[in-house]
């Protein structure tokens, strides 16, 4: 790892932070006219709190010091006034300071929160819809634990601190601007004295901010995959109990956490050591302050008063400065959360809309595959030179050895990846014409253990088509031979699934799955290893309800179930990503190639069962 250069400034002392400011600007300047109100509230309560020594400097200069006759406070109208008008006065103006910058206080915290609120909730539902449309390629490689993590506690971190740190940071810059300004007009040469340990200061705040954000850096990324260990331990937990691999997953969730542990207690650490040296700088300047200011009043340079409010600025001075060190810790901790949301928001889509991208037509359900070349990584080809047409309404299986770029077909003509060479084709016209949400809306796809949702069935049901009636989603489930099943659970249609649909059957799933698909009524249809897993019974009824989704649509099934693929118009036999036999069933067992040997295979490796009827296409 390169070492960081030193930092010349703010954004190079906290490194990130600049990055981040610009990539949520666009957010902070929709809410331009509150933050622009919130500033003048924290205006108005830095003013009242810079007043509030000065009603105490003329008592004690006019009202205290040479009592009752009163002394001089160096300024003619306040010496102009009796020491009881003055007392009065002083005590009014005390409490109406008080008074002001309570109001601002308060309206400038209410403000910067709601802006803060409202941006990160933007900006949190911009990072989900981002990652929706991010490319599988990235969703592959990167572990889901680790998203969740940046999408709810990165975007938590952000929100905390930006109302925590951010405001409070800010009021305190410029209430030591405004401190340090009157205390060079009250005597310079004191102000410089008190000022001594400021480059310290700041030298080790920038120094232990940087550390603390890189430890915060890494304690996220162990939280990350900490939360990644208990997801994929959570959802697969049948598996787990039924290995005896609890104490394996507990072990690797353990070990992420204290690692987590440990580099939270490195970052308290640096943060605590911090505020400890701001305190012992502290007291240094206060305790020269003291010495000097003190015979400057015995000199007559100061008045007593004027040491009052000198001292009084010289706390308050490096309060700021303490709560920066404080502040500064928690920052660090927030740019390194928002570098990491950044980092997400920067990826760009491996497939994502052309320039030039139309609305798909309604399709008529050609496709071809034209001379398409792919590799998921280089120099490791899947497909080579693939050449596949088919006609609008025929049945195509694909079958061949596992990991053959079977599955891989069905990912280029939903344009989940582009093709590294040749192009996919629908009714003659290159998918990549078309924007991908009217391309995909017109192919539906059985997948061999679809994903259903905590939600009721006929949700689940009508996510095919959100907009369907409750009769169109009936009418899709009698299609799927399951309108009988979902009838009879306790609630019927109204029925909530548990998560991933858990409460169901397998062979019940795949028919929800199958309505799904049904009434989205698209031309082209997709169905990847429909059967996978499924017993005799369930098996015969997911594939009646195959038959009837497939009725006038273009099909394009990626199966190892030969029995069933024997039904298909025509089979395509994929190997080593190259097609090296396609024909009908009877066809190609005539041929005695590679598709008859595999079914000779297969056959002998499973006990003989009835082949269902699917299609009269084909006589087996």
């Amino acid at each position: 790892m390169t070492r960081r250069k030193r930092p010349a400034n703010l954004p190079e002392a906290l490194p990130g932070l600049g990055r981040i400011l610009r990539r949520f600007w666009p957010y902070l300047r929709k809410h331009v006219p509150l933050i622009a109100g919130a500033m003048l509230a924290l205006f108005a309560s830095i003013g009242a709190r810079l007043l509030e020594p000065w009603p105490l400097k003329f008592v004690i200069d006019r009202v205290v010091v040479a009592a009752p006759a009163g002394g001089a406070s160096g300024w003619a109208w306040v010496d102009g006034l009796e020491p009881m008008t003055l007392l009065t006065y002083a005590a009014i103006a005390m409490l109406l300071i008080v008074a002001a910058r309570g109001v601002g206080s308060y309206l400038s915290t209410i403000s910067f929160a709601l802006v803060g609120n409202k941006m990160l909730t933007e900006v949190r539902e911009d990072l989900y819809r981002h990652l929706q449309g991010l490319s599988l390629a990235f969703h592959h490689k990167t572990k889901t634990g680790d998203l969740t993590i940046r999408i709810i506690g990165d975007i938590g971190m952000l929100k905390e601190t930006t109302v925590t740190a951010i405001l409070p940071l800010l009021a305190n810059v410029l209430m030591l601007a405004g401190m340090v300004g009157i205390m060079l007009w009250l005597n310079w040469g004191l102000a410089l004295i008190a000022l001594l340990p400021m480059p310290l200061l700041w030298l080790t705040s920038v120094k232990v901010g940087r550390r603390i954000q890189e430890v915060s850096r890494k304690q996220r990324q162990r939280e990350g995959a900490m939360a990644s260990t208990a997801a994929e331990s959570m959802t697969a937990i049948r598996d787990i109990q039924a290995l005896s691999l609890e104490k394996t997953f507990e072990k690797a969730f353990t070990s992420e956490s204290k690692k987590s542990l440990k580099e939270g207690v490195k970052a308290k650490r640096l943060a605590a050591g911090l505020e400890r040296t701001v305190d012992v700088l502290i007291g240094l300047s206060s305790a020269l302050v003291l010495w000097f200011g003190a015979r400057l009043v015995l000199t007559g340079v100061l008045t007593p008063g004027d040491l009052l409010v000198f001292l009084a600025y010289l706390k308050n001075t490096f309060r700021p400065i303490r709560e920066f060190a404080k502040y500064t810790g928690r920052l660090a901790k927030a740019t390194a959360a928002g570098e990491r949301v950044v980092d997400l928001l920067e990826q760009t889509a491996e497939v994502r809309d052309l320039p030039n991208a139309r609305p798909a037509p309604p399709f008529v359900g050609a496709v071809q595959f034209d001379r398409v070349s792919f590799a998921y990584e280089p120099e490791q080809p899947v497909l080579n030179q693939i050449d596949l047409h088919v006609a609008p309404g025929e049945r195509v299986a694909v079958v061949g050895p596992s990991g053959m770029g079977k599955s891989t077909l069905a990912s280029l003509l939903l344009r989940l990846h582009d093709p590294g060479e040749g192009r996919v084709l629908i009714d003659g016209v290159d998918i990549r014409e078309y924007r991908l949400d009217t391309l995909r809306a017109q192919i539906s796809i059985v997948l061999p253990d679809s994903l259903l949702f905590a939600a009721s069935v006929r949700d689940n049901i009508g996510y095919g088509a959100p907009n369907a009636s409750v009769e169109e989603i009936e009418r899709a489930a009698r299609l799927a031979n399951a309108h009988t099943f979902i009838t009879a659970l306790p609630n019927g249609y109204d029925t909530v699934l548990g998560e991933r649909g858990v409460t169901l059957s397998s062979g019940q799933r795949q028919r929800i799955a199958i309505a799904r698909a049904a009434l989205r009524r698209s031309p082209i249809l997709i169905l990847d290893e429909p059967t996978t897993g499924l017993d005799r019974g369930n098996e015969r009824a997911v594939i009646e309800a195959l038959e009837n989704l497939s009725q006038g649509r273009t099909v394009l099934m990626i199966t190892h179930d030969l029995e069933l693929a024997a039904h298909a118009d025509r089979i395509v036999y994929l190997e080593a990503g190259e097609i090296l036999e396609q024909g009908a069933h009877a066809e190609l067992l005539d041929r005695d190639g590679r598709y008859a040997e595999l079914f000779r295979t297969r056959a002998e490796q499973s006990s003989p069962r009835p082949v269902m009827e699917v299609s009269n296409a084909v006589e087996s």
